[in-house]
Formats: C-alpha cells, sequence, structure tokens
C-alpha cells in the first residue's frame, strides 16, 4: 500500500505540477496555478488517506485580502490550507526552493516570494514586497511565523514578519491552528500517513489603524491566539 501511494503521489505532483507550469504561460496573475495547486493539494490528502476538519471558515471572505499566520509542524500545512481555505494566497518560502528545477520555475510564476532568511536586511525588503503584492493584486499572503517546522511539535518563537506585512499593507491577520499534521507527515519522514487533521480559523485582527512600531504586540496576539485554538 505504501508504494502504490508513494506512486500515486508522485504522478498527481508531476500531472498538476507540468498543467500547472503549462498555464502559467496564458495566465500571468497566478490564478490558475493556485487553482492547479489546490487540486494537487487535494488529491494528496484523497491519496494520503488524510481527512481534514474545517472550523472557522465563515470569518472570512473567499474574496478578501489576508495574512494567514499559522503553526508550522509539518510539510503537509501547506497542502491542509491549499485545500481547506478559499481565497486566492501566495507564500513565503526559503530562497532554496527556488534554485531547485522544475518546482523553483513554478513557485516563481504562481507568484510566490523567496526569503532570504541569511540576509537580515533583504528580508526586510522582502516582506515590503509581500505587503505591496497584497495591496496591488488583492490576494491574501501565507506566513508561518516560526519561520521553520517544529522538530519536536513544540511552537517555537513568532518571528514578526507576518505582523509586518499585515500591517504595512493594512489588511487583517487571520490566525490558523493546525492539529495533527505532524503524526500524517512527521519531521523527517518519507511517507504520508492516514489520518485526521483539524484546521481551525479565528477571529480576523485588524491592522488598519496600527503602526509598524505595534508589530511586536500584535505578532504575541496572533501567538496567543493560535495557542488557545490549539486548546493549550
Amino acid at each position: 500500500m505504501y508504494l502504490i501511494r508513494a506512486l500515486l503521489v508522485a504522478l498527481s505532483t508531476i500531472f498538476w505540477g507540468s498543467l500547472s507550469l503549462m498555464l502559467s504561460f496564458f495566465d500571468d496573475t497566478g490564478r490558475k496555478q493556485i487553482e492547479m495547486a489546490r487540486r494537487w493539494a487535494r488529491s494528496l490528502l484523497t491519496i494520503g488517506g488524510v481527512k481534514v476538519r474545517v472550523e472557522g471558515l465563515e470569518r472570512i471572505a473567499p474574496d478578501g485580502s489576508y495574512v494567514i499566520a499559522s503553526n508550522h509542524l509539518s510539510y503537509m500545512d501547506t497542502p491542509v490550507v491549499l485545500a481547506n481555505i478559499p481565497v486566492q494566497f501566495r507564500f513565503l518560502a526559503k530562497r532554496g526552493l527556488f534554485q531547485i528545477p522544475f518546482l523553483g520555475t513554478h513557485l516563481a510564476r504562481a507568484g510566490h516570494i523567496p526569503v532570504p532568511r541569511e540576509d537580515p536586511r533583504a528580508a526586510v525588503k522582502t516582506m515590503s514586497t509581500a505587503a505591496e503584492v497584497i495591496r496591488s493584486r488583492g490576494i491574501s499572503m501565507l506566513v508561518f511565523p516560526e519561520g521553520g517546522r517544529s522538530r519536536d511539535g513544540t511552537m517555537m518563537p513568532f518571528k514578526e514578519g507576518a505582523a509586518y506585512i499585515a500591517i504595512k499593507a493594512g489588511v487583517p491577520i487571520v490566525p490558523v491552528t493546525l492539529i495533527g499534521t505532524r503524526e500524517v507527515l512527521p519531521f523527517g519522514a518519507g511517507r504520508i500517513r492516514p489520518g485526521k487533521v483539524e484546521l481551525r480559523i479565528g477571529e480576523p485582527i485588524a491592522t488598519g489603524a496600527l503602526s509598524l512600531k505595534d508589530r511586536g504586540a500584535v505578532t504575541e496576539e496572533i501567538r496567543r491566539r493560535i495557542v488557545e485554538m490549539k486548546g493549550g
């Protein structure tokens, strides 16, 4: 069963990835690519036997612009969000992913944004770029404030990037809590395990009246709400 699932995952990735790349030459907005990515994510969950329960979807508008801030437990986090939150969003990804053949081309043409983690000054510029993309294109941005996956499931300290982007763009921040993704795809694992995942969407945090000097307090509030939805 494992080998069959692995083959199906590979075939799904190749199929939807190739289709997405081809469509990108006819759509410079990235919207068709996100739709293909959404279909790929749903196929991944189906193949892996992962069932997702969503709470709070009514709190966001499909055509709204947000910064979606989530805890980060697994490589399954992004597919779960893609498959279940129907807004047009892009995400910040480490620069190294953009240097991988095929994947890097897909990410760049879809409008996702590379983050140079080793250069703090460039990282600030990247966050400003992300805010401008949100304002000019009327889309949302997915950010994992921990900056990386938790190795042991313990939530790490939050960086201020999500708050910075949201305040600069003048859009609400949507706190999201993921539960169970680490169990279906643990850190360092090479296969998806069947299981149940919960995606809990919190009340959006307004940023319209805030300034960048408030980003520390906002970051603390994002983390507090995610912990609260997690149940501790």
